[in-house]
């Protein structure tokens, strides 16, 4: 890891830290998730136990406070109820990565995968994208997510494609059935298409998404000299948000594509202010780390 890179994450950790961001602030679980891959990423990169000791705290916390019978509520503030699929499936890419060090993580994992696969999954037809705290029924007002299938697929694929080989084909039934369909055009939801087409690169849909998202990717690209960022959509160039800029960041780094880039809008967000909450949201400075140092979160790099 570049030392430069590395001063600055420290930085960032502590500053968080003192600020009561994270992980010392309000529970969220896209955040959490990174946050823990970041830091057992920074434990495989270091061997300092300290980062180790740190990840399974936040996990714990996690637990104590989004835990529920049957899957994890999105966050802890009273408008984040719910449980969100795309989340889960982050959470259970950061269980398995704890969970190659302690295997009692990967083991939490796919419990994890048994307990809400048959409330969001319906098969030949999608996933729900959001459901009640319950999982008793989808969230009212929403439907069928875009890209959760392949979330899904990805996730359990990595996690024990033994013990899970039914819900593994559901969701490779839903491929199958879409992929070749894909479109997208909103920042975030390319960088996680793009990250999730690097595990399994070989294969038709992967190579579908990859490409279709490196090239949506590539119109939503702002370069102002030695700065530069991903808008929102096309068209809505001035629209920008650093959180997904960092998505789009390691999800890139994942497929070694445009350095010059993940650079440039690294720079750009060390300097930028929203002037909103997201300036002092733990979601924004999480994933700036996993943009400095993207580690477990590109494997194959």
């Amino acid at each position: 890891m570049d030392q430069g890179n590395y001063q600055k994450i420290v930085s960032k950790l502590r500053w968080m830290q003192e600020e009561q961001i994270w992980p010392n602030g309000s529970r969220y679980l896209w955040t959490d998730a990174h946050g823990v891959i970041a830091l057992v990423s920074l434990f495989a990169e270091t061997n300092d136990e300290s980062y180790l000791k740190q990840a399974e705290a936040v996990v714990r916390e996690v637990y104590k406070t989004l835990g529920r019978p049957r899957g994890l509520r999105i966050g802890e503030d009273l408008d984040r109820d719910g449980q969100y699929f795309h989340y889960l499936t982050k959470w259970m890419y950061a269980l398995n990565q704890l969970g190659r060090i302690k295997p009692m993580y990967h083991e939490e994992a796919v419990k994890l995968v048994k307990d809400v696969h048959e409330a969001f999954v319906i098969r030949g037809r999608g996933v729900r994208w959001k459901m009640t705290e319950d999982l008793s029924a989808t969230y009212p007002g929403y439907g069928l997510g875009g890209l959760d299938h392949y979330d899904g697929y990805v996730q359990y694929r990595l996690l024990d494609p033994v013990a899970l080989s039914s819900e593994i084909h559901d969701l490779k039934m839903l491929i199958d059935a879409d992929y070749k369909k894909f479109n997208c055009s909103q920042d975030l939801a390319l960088g996680e298409s793009l990250w999730t087409s690097h595990f399994f690169p070989d294969e038709p849909w992967a190579q579908v998404l990859r490409q279709r998202s490196i090239k949506a990717l590539d119109s939503l690209w702002c370069e102002k000299g030695s700065r530069g960022y991903f808008c929102r959509e096309p068209k809505q160039h001035n629209v920008k948000f650093a959180f997904t800029n960092f998505g789009i960041s390691y999800a890139l780094q994942s497929v070694k594509l445009w350095p010059q880039r993940v650079q440039k809008l690294n720079t750009f967000f060390e300097e930028y202010r929203s002037n909103d909450e997201y300036d002092h949201e733990a979601i924004t400075h999480v994933m700036h780390v996993n943009s400095l140092f993207p580690g477990l979160l590109a494997p194959f790099n």
